[in-house]
């Protein structure tokens, strides 16, 4: 990974996610690209966007986003410090996850990082509506959410939570390999049990999983369904102390029926682990 994509609406949440970012990859050599994206909706801090033209708007809020986003580019540098990672930011009007894909082209985008809540979200929504509707069109490259403004810590425990429907072959599973080389990370296979015994597709899957992490510390782990998913995942996470975890995303997956769910009813749960999203590639 050595163009990492990080997009921010300025919130304290979007800096944590860029902050963390840069962390993450303390060691490795590449070029963050920092992106505001704009509309006629955003607000212009300090003046009473009503009273100006549509063209003379845009061109406020376009001269706004460039200043804010050179402040963005001073204040990481002085605060990451690392020789090995370079800073490019970019401005652009119209729909974030449409200029997100088109960028993810036009940089050779390997990651997308964004804060999992932004200016006007609340605390019980467990992804804010822009990282959903970037997960659901994005399949190129995978996306990191990072809760808000949380302490950075190095990998050690990272879960991948599955079906053992799709997402078990090596393809979609690159990213996830190559953040637990990060720091040698062990990987905690998380599997609710929703049926007594695994069918064929499912056995074939999970064996095809265990060959791709056999370079890598890992164990499996079955959990009885015995409340909301959302609040056996979060006893999990906490019970192993994971600091990320990862899910395939695709149609019908165990993602999407999560996340269909758009108020969590534990409030704290994700609140301070970062989630993996990974694009469906098998």
């Amino acid at each position: 990974m050595r163009n990492i994509l990080v997009a921010t609406d300025f919130s304290n949440d979007a800096y944590c996610a860029l902050f963390y970012a840069t962390q993450l990859f303390t060691s490795r050599e590449c070029t963050f690209y920092i992106l505001n994206v704009f509309d006629e909706l955003t607000p212009l801090e300090g003046k009473k966007s009503k009273l100006l033209g549509h063209k003379k708007l845009l061109a406020q809020l376009q001269i706004a986003s460039n200043e804010k986003l050179t402040r963005t580019f001073h204040k990481i540098v002085l605060d990451n410090e690392n020789d090995k990672h370079q800073f490019q930011t970019f401005s652009k009007k119209g729909n974030l996850v449409n200029i997100l894909k088109k960028a993810i082209d036009d940089y050779n985008i390997n990651l997308v990082v964004m804060g999992s809540k932004g200016n006007t979200g609340a605390k019980e929504i467990f992804l804010g509506s822009n990282t959903i509707q970037a997960a659901n069109v994005i399949e190129k490259c995978p996306i990191l959410a990072v809760p808000k403004q949380i302490d950075y810590k190095a990998l050690k425990e990272i879960a991948f939570i599955t079906d053992f429907k799709k997402g078990c072959a090596k393809e979609a599973l690159e990213p996830l390999l190559f953040l637990t080389s990060l720091s040698g990370a062990s990987v905690r296979v998380m599997h609710i049990t929703e049926e007594e015994i695994l069918n064929k597709e499912q056995e074939s899957r999970r064996k095809l999983l265990q060959l791709c992490l056999k370079d890598v510390d890992h164990s499996f782990h079955w959990v009885q369904e015995y409340a909301d998913k959302a609040i056996v995942i979060d006893s999990f996470l906490k019970k192993y102390n994971i600091d990320m975890f990862a899910m395939i995303h695709h149609k019908r997956s165990f993602f999407e029926r999560l996340v269909r769910e758009p108020v969590v009813k534990d409030i704290t749960m994700y609140t301070d682990i970062p989630l993996l999203i990974l694009p469906h590639r098998n």
